[in-house]
């Protein structure tokens, strides 16, 4: 068993024994004349550092009289320069004498025995001492724990570094850190005892650290990590909160070392008795008109009598901020009041309370050597001379985190020139915003491969370009866009983008066309999680048709050229958007054709939605999805823009090979339309935490062509049922399915058995 512990010191006990010793001699000697006023100074010992620096450093006055707290002013702000090994001081005839030993420079610092450059690199960023600084032997040794504790956070818990120091010509030094790494501390069983309620495979479920399998080679999630246990301790506490368990304990979180096969991670949980919503009140100052409030309300009659559930409070707690955002209300301040009144009920108010209004009298933003401070100060919801408000600082710092510019921003809030007044400071450290990338994946339905190059924040004005090529069995496509978030410095997106691709459908569908392109568009919020983005999109378009493609393919045959107008509404109330387990998504979009060979008009709607059905934590979840085409001029609309469905709507079919057929050629559809409904299972293999099984069920169609009397449809809706797999490998996502058709037309061809693996390197 082992216990995560580091020694800490505060302070640098040799610089203080120095500090002492000197100040006790020349105590003596101070004791033994009268003060003396300091009319010269003499500096001696220096090779490097000036005599002008050491009296800057030193704040060294001439006629200042000398006495013990002079003294110690100049020990300190010698010493804390960290340039002196030595110091020594005295006083005689009004003459203050300086005398210093300089520490050594540092020539070099080498890390052996660490191969691997990630990790290599983070060590030497993080080490205090740095090659060309002054050395200092108290750093050293706190680098040495700095050292270890990187090591152990990437699971080399048994660890040794030894450090070399070497002397060399011209008062300079070598570091050299030898390193034994050992073996790696791999979590051989994770374990949940306790008072729990849930069973251990729902439990992993919560947490991110995982067991050493074989599968999970390239997973560093299997390592013993202090950061990652007190990761899983909140994830543990804040499940069961959500659960009604109010007074949850995580009484424990420890390994215990096994000779053979790693560690044991072992968590000990007292979940306690669940509680129940009994009364919820709101309470506001008495001037307050309770109608602005009417939804907190209502929110609160919804949960009474239903489990206690922190989410429950943050939603409540939400629609205060949004209140908050009114100048009616915005200088309020809300708190939470909770009291258990029985065994299982438990009373929730939120008291509303009206605060002296604040304003911001200065934001200060450093650390933005790229990135230009405009870009910065357009994503801040709060500006210079505004009113305070704690719910827009939180939003404007959030907003700074979700540019993916930086690896940190640090803030904080301080007093103004007056009390009613806040000077907010922002401290940015800057990263690389380039990316390169590669993909390939492979299914049934053939491979993919893809190439992207992006940079997200374009000569610090953050600016967004990339460019991508994808290929597949049938497609080339390849694209460049600009987006710029802040058209004219305004907080107005505008994106702009050249597409072109070549389909060969020839053998499958009896054509090939090659479509290039221009879009530009624009994004913005209407309200929260409320999206709107109007595009004009206009491309050229040539089709050609196989020797044996039916009469009415044929005459498709030819250029085309179109302008649309199109706009997407996007309603978005996902808890989250990876592994969603709670909430909805609507979005609906047209587009308008402007100017048009075809004037095709289009129209589509998505739904999806999430609920958690079990605590065991089954997820049910609903789609609908619906597509229709048509010309407004009662032209026929062309192959390449009519619809197919998609293979993940309604899966055991091959993809494109069901609707309307001509003459063997699958033509596609005006209409299309898919629902399913499907439920994500519990874990059922409990140390594969990154694999989601399900069952669905499915069902749609395609149908309606400009000249059905040619072809072959059927009104028959298809269906399916089957499971699934979603499994995040170490090398990509890999998803298999196995459905069963449950109807179908004579014509379609079925597909029982589908999978995809893809990377990105």
């Amino acid at each position: 068993m082992f216990d995560w512990k580091l020694d800490y010191y505060v302070y640098d006990t040799a610089m203080l024994k120095k500090i002492f010793l000197a100040q006790f001699f020349l105590l003596l000697f101070l004791n033994s004349v009268f003060a003396e006023t300091i009319k010269k100074i003499n500096v001696s010992g220096n090779e490097r550092i000036s005599k002008e620096t050491i009296i800057l450093f030193g704040e060294i006055d001439l006629n200042e009289d000398f006495s013990e707290h002079t003294l110690n002013k100049i020990l300190k702000n010698l010493y804390n320069t960290n340039f002196f090994e030595d110091i020594k001081i005295d006083i005689s005839n009004n003459i203050l004498n300086v005398f210093v030993v300089e520490n050594p420079i540092i020539q070099s610092i080498k890390i052996e025995g660490i191969k691997a450059k990630k990790l290599k690199d983070p060590i030497y960023e993080a080490l205090k001492l740095k090659k060309n600084n002054s050395f200092n032997e108290y750093l050293m040794k706190k680098d040495r724990d700095l050292f270890l504790n990187i090591l152990k956070s990437n699971g080399f818990y048994f660890a040794k570094v030894n450090i070399k120091k070497i002397e060399n010509s011209n008062n300079t030094v070598s570091i050299i850190y030898n390193v034994d790494l050992g073996k790696r501390a791999k979590i051989r069983k994770i374990k949940f005892i306790g008072d729990k309620k849930y069973k251990n495979r729902k439990l992993y479920n919560v947490i991110v650290s995982e067991e050493n399998k074989f599968w999970k080679f390239l997973s560093g999630r299997k390592l013993l990590n202090k950061e990652r246990i007190d990761l899983d301790n909140r994830l543990l506490k804040n499940f069961y909160r959500n659960k009604g368990y109010y007074n949850v304990k995580i009484e424990s979180s420890f390994a215990e070392y096994l000779e053979v096969g790693g560690f044991d991670l072992i968590f000990n949980i007292n979940a306690g008795n669940k509680y129940f919503f009994n009364e919820l009140n709101l309470v506001l100052p008495d001037d307050f008109d309770r109608k602005n409030f009417s939804k907190i309300e209502g929110t609160f009659a919804k949960l009474k009598g239903k489990h206690y559930s922190y989410n429950s409070i943050e939603k409540i707690l939400d629609e205060v901020e949004l209140i908050a955002l009114n100048t009616q209300y915005e200088s309020i301040n809300a708190s939470v009041k909770e009291i258990i009144v029985a065994e299982n009920k438990l009373n929730f108010s939120i008291i509303i309370d009206e605060i002296k209004k604040q304003y911001v009298e200065r934001i200060n933003i450093i650390g933005n050597n790229i990135t230009r401070e405009t870009v910065l100060r357009n994503n801040l919801v709060l500006d210079e001379g505004d009113t305070f408000n704690n719910i827009l600082y939180a939003k404007s710092i959030n907003n700074l985190k979700s540019l993916n510019f930086f690896r940190e921003v640090k803030s904080n809030v301080v007093e103004g020139s007056t009390p009613d007044h806040k000077i907010i400071n922002i401290n940015i450290e800057e990263k690389p915003t380039g990316e390169i990338s590669a993909g390939a994946g492979v299914g049934t339905s053939g491979g993919t491969i893809g190439f992207a190059i992006k940079e997200n924040n374009f000569l610090g004005k953050g600016i967004q370009f990339s460019s991508s090529l994808d290929l597949t069995e049938e497609t080339i496509r390849g694209s460049f866009n600009v987006t710029n978030p802040y058209f004219l410095g305004t907080d107005r997106m505008l994106f702009a983008g050249i597409q072109s691709s070549e389909t060969d459908r020839l053998t499958n569908f009896g054509y090939k066309t090659t479509k290039t392109g221009f879009n530009i568009g624009s994004r913005f919020e209407y309200y929260e999680d409320f999206f709107i983005l109007p595009r004009f999109s206009t491309y050229y378009e040539s089709l050609k048709t196989s020797s044996t493609a039916s009469s009415n393919l044929t005459k498709q045959k030819g250029t085309y050229f179109d302008m649309d107008f199109d706009y997407y509404i996007d309603y978005d109330k996902r808890n989250q958007k990876y592994q969603t387990s709670d909430g909805f998504r609507s979005r609906f979009n047209q587009s308008i054709p402007l100017v048009s060979d075809t004037n095709a008009l289009l129209n589509g709607y998505e739904f999806n939605a999430w609920h958690e059905v079990t605590d065991d934590g089954m997820i049910g979840k609903f789609s609908f999805y619906g597509r229709a085409i048509n010309s407004i001029t009662g032209d026929d609309v062309r192959i390449s823009e009519r619809l197919y469905m998609p293979s993940r709507k309604l899966r055991g079919f091959e993809r494109g090979k069901i609707g309307p057929v001509d003459n063997s050629d699958y033509v596609g559809g005006n209409y299309v339309s898919a629902m399913g409904i499907a439920a994500t299972l519990p874990k059922i293999i409990p140390t594969v935490q990154n694999a989601d099984f399900s069952i669905f069920l499915d069902a749609g169609n395609v149908w309606g062509v400009d000249y059905s009397s040619t072809v072959a449809e059927s009104n028959t809706i298809r269906s399916s049922a089957g499971v699934g797999i979603d499994w995040h490998t170490p090398i990509g996502p890999l998803s298999f399915s196995l459905a069963t058709p449950l109807t179908k037309a004579s014509t379609d061809k079925t597909e029982s058995f589908r999978f995809n693996l893809g990377t990105t390197f």
